[in-house]
Parts: C-alpha cells; sequence; structure tokens
C-alpha cells in the first residue's frame, strides 16, 4: 500500500469517531508497460468544510484552529502525500461534506511485469462456481465487499439489507425455481439480528435446503452452541480472513448428503489443516514477522533462518522440514546459493525438501533463476496470504 494511502488510513480514523472507514483501488487506465490505479480513502468522520477544501493540501494547513486541538497534527503529512502522488505520475484531490465524512482519492502509476506471476489455481473451485448465495448485512459497505468477494470466487451473490427482504428473496428464489443453497447472515442486525432470521428461516419448509453461515462481529459466549441448536453450518468472527471464508464455503458445499453435520469454526478449520514444520529464510525482520503470523495463525510450525547459511545448519540440525520458504536475497548467503547447496547435498545422500523462492518485486530474471537453481516454485513480493498458504500448502502435501 503506499505510503500515501497509509497517511489518509491514519487521518480517517483520526476523525471518525463512529460509522466506517472504506479503503478501495481500481483500475483507472491500463497500457501495455504502465498501469494507474484509483486509491480511495472513505470515511464517515466530521467532514471538512467547503470553504476549507481549496487550501487542505498547502503545508501546516488543517481545516481549522479547534481540529487541531482536538484532534492533532498540523496537516503536513497531506501536503506530503499529495506531493508523493504527484511523483508518482498522479494526483490527489477531496470530496467532502461538512459532519458527513470525507473521501479522498488519488492516482498513482506502476509499471507493468512482463511476465507476470501466475496465482495458483484454488483448490476446489469448481464447487463453488454456480452456487448462488444470499448476503444479509445491514451495512451497505460489508454487503458489497461480501458480495464482490463471492462473485470473484465464483458463486452467485444476491443481498438483502435485513430480515424482511432476506424472506423476500429466499421467497422469490424458490418460486423461480433457483433456491438459495447459501445464506450468510450478519449476527447482528438492528430489529431482527441473525440469529432470529436464521431461526424463520430454518423453521420453513421451503427454504430446508439452504446452507446457513453466520458472520458476526461480536461474539458472545453460548453463540457457538445456539448455532448447532439452530442447525446452522458455520459460524465466523469478523473480521473473517478470505482463507477461513474460502475454507468454510469449501468445507459446507463440499459435505456429502446424509454426512453428520459439524458447525464449521475458525478453530475447526485450524485443526483441521495439516500442520507443517516449515524453514523460513529471511534477513528483514518485517518480512519474518508477517511470514510468521500467518503460517502459525494457519496451525503451521515455523524456524526462522536469517541468510543461507543458517538455513543450512538448521536443515542439517532441525531436518527434516516439509517446505522451505527460501528469500533469495540475503546477507552471507543468498536463497540461490543455498538452494544449489541443498540439492547438491540431496543428490549425494538423497531425499527433496520442497523449496519455494521469495523474489522481491518479481526482479528481471529472477524467477526462472529460481526454477534453474532447483527452487520447486517462487512467490514474488508482496503476496497475499491467500497466495502464501495455498503454494506451502501444494508443495507441503507432496
Amino acid at each position: 500500500m503506499p505510503s500515501s494511502c497509509v497517511n489518509l488510513v491514519g487521518n480517517a480514523i483520526k476523525f471518525t469517531e463512529v460509522g466506517e472507514i472504506e479503503v478501495s483501488t481500481k483500475l483507472d487506465v491500463l497500457e501495455s508497460a504502465e498501469v494507474a490505479l484509483r486509491f480511495t480513502v472513505r470515511d464517515t468522520g466530521v467532514g471538512i468544510q467547503e470553504e476549507k477544501l481549496s487550501s487542505i493540501f498547502e503545508s501546516f494547513s488543517q481545516a481549522d484552529v479547534s481540529t487541531t486541538r482536538q484532534y492533532g497534527g498540523t496537516g503536513l503529512g497531506l501536503a506530503i502525500s499529495s506531493q508523493l502522488a504527484d511523483r508518482m505520475g498522479g494526483r490527489m484531490w477531496v470530496e467532502s461534506t461538512y459532519g458527513e465524512g470525507t473521501s479522498f482519492h488519488f492516482i498513482a502509476r506502476f509499471g507493468v511485469q512482463e511476465n507476470p506471476v501466475e496465482t495458483p489455481q484454488d483448490r476446489g473451485s469448481a464447487e463453488l462456481v454456480g452456487v448462488d448465495a444470499l448476503v444479509v448485512d445491514d451495512n451497505a459497505t460489508n454487503r458489497r465487499i461480501l458480495a464482490n468477494l463471492l462473485e470473484n470466487w465464483g458463486l452467485r451473490a444476491t443481498v438483502a439489507d435485513g430480515a424482511e427482504e432476506a424472506i423476500t428473496k429466499l421467497t422469490e428464489a424458490g418460486e423461480l425455481g433457483t433456491p438459495f443453497r447459501l445464506v450468510l447472515l450478519d449476527g447482528r442486525m438492528p430489529g431482527v439480528d441473525g440469529f432470529e432470521l436464521a431461526e424463520r428461516i430454518m423453521a420453513d419448509d421451503r427454504f430446508r435446503d439452504a446452507e446457513l453461515m453466520m458472520l458476526t462481529s461480536a461474539g458472545a459466549p453460548g453463540d457457538a452452541a445456539r448455532c448447532r441448536e439452530l442447525g446452522i453450518s458455520s459460524y465466523l468472527t469478523k473480521p473473517v480472513p478470505q482463507t477461513d471464508l474460502w475454507d468454510a464455503l469449501c468445507a459446507i458445499v463440499g459435505t456429502e448428503d446424509g454426512a453428520d453435520p459439524q458447525l464449521v469454526t475458525q478453530h475447526s478449520l485450524r485443526a483441521a489443516r495439516d500442520s507443517l514444520h516449515i524453514l523460513l529464510a529471511e534477513d528483514n525482520p518485517v518480512n519474518v514477522k508477517l511470514a510468521s503470523r500467518l503460517l502459525e495463525k494457519r496451525g503451521h510450525n515455523v524456524v526462522v533462518a536469517g541468510n543461507g547459511r543458517e538455513a543450512l545448519d538448521l536443515l542439517r540440525a532441525e531436518g527434516p522440514f516439509d517446505v522451505v520458504l527460501m528469500d533469495v536475497q540475503m546477507p552471507v548467503m543468498d536463497g540461490f546459493e543455498a538452494t544449489a547447496e541443498i540439492r547438491s547435498r540431496e543428490a549425494a545422500e538423497g531425499g527433496h525438501v520442497p523449496i519455494i523462492g521469495v523474489t522481491a518485486y518479481a526482479m528481471a530474471g529472477d524467477m526462472q533463476r529460481c526454477l534453474d537453481v532447483g527452487m520447486d516454485d517462487y512467490l514474488s513480493k508482496p503476496f497475499i496470504a491467500k497466495d502464501l498458504f495455498a503454494l506451502i500448502e501444494k508443495h507441503g502435501e507432496d
């Protein structure tokens, strides 16, 4: 995420006491060698008076002195962010309604890779393609984000803003002969909440084939037991990681008819995943912390090496490992040298440990070089958790 966006998010948090903050990105221009992306940070905070909008990006300028006293800061961050957007070939602008909220937009230009990294195929994606799902949530932003996510995975998503609209759409879908296979419910809605709506759905024979998923931002003791009593298939706590939602959907849709239903939760998903013994060879402390936390939350055991030489020593002392994540650029011994040494050892002693090369910014030639030295696959920084997990589990289960 560009630093300009980080600054805008920080401001949105500072000036928004109630409501929501949304960060979005969309393609603005696509050319053969360059792409322009539009970033938007929208909040429901205090807003900016119209007469102050023209000077908001000036150094040391804020909406008014009272704003500075109440919230702190001088406005210098916005001036710097605007200059950064200009230097990235774009621009920054603001739209605001005083008392209702603000949207900051900026465009930044980036080069396009000559040889883009292929995204690993999603496991079990064919099971979800064409599945009809109803998303019920009183928050419009949550509905839109969740519906877009489902559609990107191949499901057909319909949205409802509450219980009455949900019942209406369930009824209409049944009458058309296209009943919903999945219903995703927000647990905490005004009026009729997700649990009450689930009870109404489960009590109606017309909807008996629907699988219900409860998503809640405020879990309470006894919620899981109540889900089991109502026959709800899954109970997940917001914010739900995409990988957990994906696995829950696959688990529900893939359940055989007549099988004993088990409540799918984040705990059960992580317990069901095979724990892998992973060697992470990486010298950057931030990258180590990020990758380690992602993998450990996924249920894997992670051992860290600060360079290629340490990785070789750990493979000898603490092996066998199920998979090695090998950064290609490290001090003392880089990932290419370490991999060549590992493959040389294996040629003499036998065995094969899967090695995934991690390349910074998909530098030209790095990806092919990963394969040439004997790596099994590669991952380009910055990576997303879904791609990391897919590669780890693909090679760790071989």
